[in-house]
């Protein structure tokens, strides 16, 4: 297979995973702030897609593999976050009340988020939206390094 349809097929898959993020939301699933993070990533991997496929330039599959990389180590750490492996930002997620005065646990409750990232929105097969995103963006990580390391051009 040519670099440009496997970087158009990566590109393809980020650009799929924020539909699918995008569907979700419309369907009442809002995001946490780490979702969002999530997100970025994948823009610009779908930007590296267009500019090798109008540029043919290497290092837009190398910025592609790094983008897809980047959101998957997002996503890896979120669902980590979501399992309880590891305490996730302060910003977005539940913490203990223990030694607070009631004053000090309202202002705590009125500066929580609306959507925690230490909770599970949705699953498939035990596998968190975040984890599904780690999973397949590492998949296509592979592709964008396959994409850069290979000899083929056209």
């Amino acid at each position: 297979m040519s670099r440009t349809r496997i970087a158009a097929t990566a590109a393809a898959g980020s650009a799929l995973l924020l539909c699918g993020a995008f569907i979700f939301q419309a369907l009442g699933y809002a995001p946490c702030k780490m979702c969002l993070w999530q997100r970025w990533p994948h823009v610009i991997a779908v930007a590296c897609g267009f500019g090798y496929i109008w540029y043919r330039k290497r290092p837009f599959l190398w910025g592609g593999a790094a983008a897809a990389l980047t959101t998957s180590a997002i996503g890896l750490y979120h669902a980590g976050v979501e399992q309880t492996w590891w305490e996730g930002p302060s910003s977005c997620t539940s913490s203990g009340i223990g030694g607070l005065s009631v004053d000090e646990l309202l202002d705590k409750i009125l500066a929580a988020p609306v959507v925690r990232c230490d909770e599970i929105a949705w699953q498939l097969a035990g596998i968190s939206m975040a984890g599904w995103n780690a999973i397949i963006s590492l998949a296509l990580a592979a592709l964008w390094f396959g994409a850069a390391v290979s000899r083929k051009r056209v």
